[in-house]
């Protein structure tokens, strides 16, 4: 593996693309290692990694050390660990090495819609969207890559083919792929310059002061635990993320939200419900798999595990995507119905909304 697969490798793990959701492992495998030469002077540790890594940022050799992930003589160092002559530097992973491959796969996709320039997927839950750990299979590039196996731009097994922006495994819903390399170009661009329209579909945990609010706070890969993105409101890490709700639906210790990214971080929807004190309806990764609201008869303990059986992920649904389109330089918009999960439990809200005892309320 060369210097540049390696910086790929910590640009992946750190920085994750929308859309991974692996979950965490203790065991860490080595990736690289190498040994300093005799002659070697001191040196700050991400200096000399900086110059033996091509593709790779001070910044982001900084962020692996901070992690944890680059261990001098089997100890992990700070990026500021002057490194010395035959010190043996190596990188791990929570995962063990391996190239990927992208298989086609001929898996069922749910297409909206598709011409020469783009195709629009209605994504279900549970399927990965990118490969990678633990998911080296039965993703939806591996589906598309059989499913446009004529096109060049999914001939060369490129992890990344088409791809303009990502949803998480849990969640379902609308993505837009793009079929050749001047489409991806454009659609990225408005990606880039956040002029994509999305509306997602989110059950909340609690009742929102107001019927529509904005959430604004950087989001960045959490300081305790590497799996989680968190919210830095102060602006000093993460990058910034707003995301507008409304209230579509009261249901009593729940709310059903529409919600409108102005951008587009991973997890944003997820941990901004979070922040502002509301996690989405059985999100284990951000408190909402817990009863968090509600009151403390067994009958209504059953009724929230019975929804929790019902949905087994977290309640988001990505409902719509408008976009102006590659080619023709209209705009095209798409549209998605809840899926059966998620109207089940809904349904399940209202009626028990509707039949609850006024007397047993108790907050």
């Amino acid at each position: 593996m060369t210097p540049t697969d390696i910086a790929e490798i910590l640009s992946e793990e750190l920085h994750p693309l929308p859309g991974t959701d692996d979950d965490q492992q203790d065991e860490m495998y080595e990736h690289f290692s190498l040994t300093v030469d005799k002659g070697q002077a001191l040196l700050r540790i991400d200096k000399f990694l900086t110059n033996r890594m091509e593709g790779a940022s001070r910044n982001r050799i900084q962020t692996a050390a901070d992690a944890g992930t680059i261990l001098v003589n089997g100890t992990p160092v700070k990026s500021s660990y002057k490194v010395k002559p035959l010190d043996r530097i190596s990188i791990v992973m929570p995962y063990p090495v391996r190239e990927i491959e992208i298989i086609p796969e001929n898996i069922p996709l749910d297409i909206r819609y598709e011409d020469d320039d783009l195709i629009i997927v209605n994504k279900a839950a549970g399927m990965v969207v990118h490969p990678g750990h633990g998911n080296y299979s039965g993703t939806l590039v591996n589906a598309l890559t059989y499913h446009l196996k004529d096109l060049p731009l999914f001939q060369n097994g490129d992890m990344r083919a088409g791809l303009v922006h990502r949803i998480d495994k849990n969640t379902s819903g609308i993505l837009v792929i793009a079929k050749n390399e001047r489409a991806h170009a454009r659609l990225a661009k408005q990606f880039y310059d956040h002029t994509i329209d999305r509306v997602y579909c989110a059950l909340a945990w609690g009742n929102m002061e107001s019927e529509e609010g904005t959430v604004t706070g950087n989001v960045g890969r959490s300081l305790k635990d590497r799996m989680k993105m968190a919210v830095f409101p102060d602006g000093t890490q993460g990058k910034h993320a707003v995301t507008h709700y409304k209230v579509l639906e009261r249901l009593g210790y729940v709310n059903l939200l529409e919600c409108r990214l102005e951008t587009g971080r991973t997890h944003q929807i997820r941990v901004h419900m979070e922040y502002i004190g509301h996690p989405l309806f059985n999100d284990e990764r951000y408190g909402g798999d817990r009863i968090l609201k509600g009151t403390t008869f067994s009958k209504y303990k059953q009724f929230v595990e019975n929804c929790f059986q019902q949905l087994p992920r977290h309640a988001l649904h990505a409902r719509s995507l408008g976009f102006v389109h590659p080619s023709t330089g209209k705009y095209i918009y798409f549209e998605s119905d809840l899926p059966e999960d998620m109207r089940t439990v809904i349904d399940r809200w209202r009626n028990y909304v509707a039949n609850r005892p006024a007397e047993n309320e108790n907050e």
